[in-house]
C-alpha cells in the first residue's frame, strides 16, 4: 500500500456477483416493520443507488484516460466494476417492489433521469467531486449500521436486508476509492469543498422525489404513508415535515432510526461525517466494523451463504476475528 499525494491506493477490492432472492412478488416496502423509517431510508438508498451508481462507473471510465498511477488506475477499474454490481443488484429491488406498486416506475425514472442529466450537464470534476463528497461519508454513517445490524437488519425481511449488509460492507471496503480517483486527476481540495452546497442541493432533491413518490404509488396501509418521514429536501420545512410525519404517525422512541444505538456513537458519527470532508482525511486509516470483517470471511468461505445472511445454513459460523 502507498499513498498517490491523497488517501491510499489499496486496489485490493474484490468483485463479488451475489444472486440475491428478490424475484418473488413479496418483497415487502416496510420490509423492517419494527423501524418504518429505516425501511423507508434504505429503501431510498435502493432508489437513487442505480443512477449514482451509473454516474459513477461513467465518471471513472472518463477519468482512468487522464490518470497515470498504474495503482489508482487498478483501483479505479475494480471500483467502478464494484459500483456496477451494486447497481445492477438495487435494480433488482427496485423492480419487486414496482410489480406490486407499478406507479413506483414513474420515481424511479426521475431519479434516473436525474442522474443522467448531471452525466449530460456537468463537467467530469464536478462528478469526480460529488462522488468523493458522498462516498466519504459511508464509513462513519455505514459503521452505526453494521455495529448494529442485530437491531436494524436482523428483525427484517432476510432477503432485502441481506442486500444491504452486502452493500454497505462493500461500500467499506473501497472507502478510499473515490478518493483515489478524484487525487489522481486533480487532487484539489478548495474545489471538493465548493461542491458540498451543490451536491447536497442535488441530495436534497432526490430525498424530496422519494418522499413523494413513496407516499404517491404506495398504499397508505401498506406503508406509503411512512414516506412523509422522509423529508421533501433536506431544508427546515422539508425536515420540519418529516417530524410532523412522525408523531402524526405515532413513531414512539423505539421506532426510531437509531433507537438503541448509544448517543456516544452517534456523536462519533457526526464527527466522522464532518472529518470526512476534510482535506486530509485517510479512509484506510478509519477502524471497519467486526460485522465486515465477519462478512468477508462467510462470502470467502461460502459465496451462497450472504445471499439468505440470517436464515441460511453455513458449515462456517461466523466467529470474531
Amino acid at each position: 500500500m502507498r499513498t498517490t499525494g491523497g488517501p491510499a491506493v489499496t486496489a485490493d477490492l474484490t468483485v463479488r456477483r451475489v444472486r440475491f432472492d428478490l424475484a418473488a412478488d413479496d418483497i415487502p416496502f416496510i420490509w423492517q416493520p419494527e423501524r418504518p423509517l429505516f425501511s423507508v431510508t434504505t429503501n431510498y438508498m435502493s432508489f437513487i443507488a442505480p443512477g449514482f451508481e451509473n454516474m459513477i462507473v461513467d465518471a471513472t471510465r472518463e477519468a482512468i484516460p487522464l490518470m497515470s498511477d498504474p495503482e489508482a488506475i487498478a483501483e479505479a477499474n475494480l471500483f467502478l466494476r464494484q459500483e456496477a454490481q451494486h447497481s445492477s443488484a438495487h435494480i433488482r429491488h427496485i423492480n419487486a417492489l414496482i410489480r406490486r406498486y407499478p406507479g413506483l416506475q414513474e420515481t424511479f425514472d426521475e431519479l434516473m433521469d436525474s442522474y443522467k442529466q448531471l452525466t449530460a450537464t456537468k463537467p467530469l470534476l464536478w462528478r469526480l467531486a460529488y462522488t468523493a463528497v458522498l462516498e466519504n461519508t459511508f464509513t462513519p454513517y455505514f459503521s452505526v449500521y453494521l455495529n448494529h445490524e442485530d437491531k436494524l437488519f436482523r428483525p427484517g425481511d432476510d432477503r432485502v436486508a441481506s442486500l444491504f449488509l452486502w452493500h454497505f460492507c462493500e461500500e467499506i471496503e473501497h472507502r478510499s476509492s473515490a478518493m483515489v480517483v478524484y487525487n489522481a486527476v486533480h487532487a484539489g481540495f478548495a474545489y471538493r469543498l465548493r461542491a458540498i452546497a451543490s451536491v447536497v442541493k442535488h441530495i436534497s432533491a432526490t430525498t424530496a422525489m422519494v418522499s413523494r413518490g413513496f407516499q404517491a404509488h404506495v398504499p397508505a396501509e401498506e406503508g406509503g404513508c411512512y414516506g412523509a418521514l422522509l423529508p421533501e429536501g433536506i431544508t427546515f420545512k422539508g425536515i420540519g415535515g418529516a417530524r410532523r410525519a412522525r408523531k402524526r404517525l405515532r413513531q414512539g422512541a423505539d421506532q426510531a432510526m437509531w433507537a438503541g444505538v448509544p448517543r456516544r456513537e452517534i456523536l462519533t458519527m457526526i464527527v466522522g461525517l464532518i472529518r470526512s470532508q476534510g482535506p486530509h482525511a485517510l479512509h484506510t486509516d478509519e477502524d471497519v466494523p467486526m460485522f465486515a470483517h465477519q462478512w468477508f470471511r462467510r462470502y470467502n468461505a461460502d459465496p451462497t451463504a450472504v445471499s439468505h445472511w440470517y436464515t441460511a445454513r453455513t458449515d462456517n459460523p461466523i466467529t470474531p476475528a
